[in-house]
């Protein structure tokens, strides 16, 4: 087949937008993601990220974007949890999703596994992000054929870089090195954030919880309003 390219997929750079509700989350299930996909759409974004095979097929129907897919599962004994199986692969491509997002780490042969997974989405005519969390991953996700490397998995991997904000230091070394567009994922809070991220190399940047996960932007502002209370005290 003809490998998809991102061009063929994304008609620019820019914004794309996670938007992902886990079961014990408040707006797990319905139509909430959806919601959430028509307001990034309304705002310029020019992609959606998204978690569950429902929400793939839900937010499909509901804006003319591409869809990153990808299933969050646990794996008794492993640490891998994106897309970790060729059943979640199979289901994300039947939902509809244009882009298969799977962990392409360094750890419990993830990278023989993930090489399948690859090979089997482009067989099926679909791109594969891979999610990443350090620049030697991404190299080597680059080299089993995905499409897009992704830094969503910095700082996740007990070697990767443990820092507060987004890795942009990752993004900048595989944006120098790679040959497949680099996607800035990742602990990004701000515009200017996103903006550095692009600045970086980054030629798409995903935003979920600053954008999506209401539960976790009100913890950020209760947590400084307590601070300006203490410091009055």
């Amino acid at each position: 087949m003809t490998k998809t390219t991102h061009r063929t997929i994304f008609s620019e750079r820019g914004l794309i937008v996670s938007c992902q509700a886990l079961e014990h989350e408040p707006l797990h299930g319905g139509d909430a993601m959806a919601k959430m996909a028509k307001a990034a759409l309304q705002s310029g974004a020019i992609g959606i990220r998204t978690n569950g095979v429902d929400d793939i097929r839900a937010i499909k129907e509901a804006v003319d974007l591409p869809v990153i897919g990808l299933i969050k599962r646990d794996m008794p004994g492993s640490d891998v949890f994106i897309t970790p199986t060729l059943d979640e692969v199979v289901q994300i491509i039947e939902a509809g999703a244009d882009i298969v997002a799977l962990d392409v780490t360094d750890r419990e042969d993830r990278l023989a596994k993930a090489a399948e997974l690859i090979a089997f989405a482009h067989q099926a005519g679909i791109a594969v992000m891979a999610d990443v969390s350090t620049y030697e991953e991404g190299m080597a996700a680059e080299k089993l054929g995905a499409d897009f490397i992704g830094t969503t998995l910095s700082g996740y991997t007990p070697y990767s870089t443990q820092i507060e904000g987004p890795d942009l230091a990752l993004v900048s070394s595989l944006a120098a090195d790679a040959q497949v567009p680099v996607v800035a994922e990742g602990r990004i809070w701000s515009p200017e954030e996103a903006a550095r991220a692009l600045q970086a190399g980054a030629t798409y940047v995903v935003v979920g919880s600053a954008i999506t996960r209401p539960q976790l932007i009100t913890a950020r502002y209760v947590e400084a309003v307590r601070q300006a209370i203490g410091s009055e005290a």
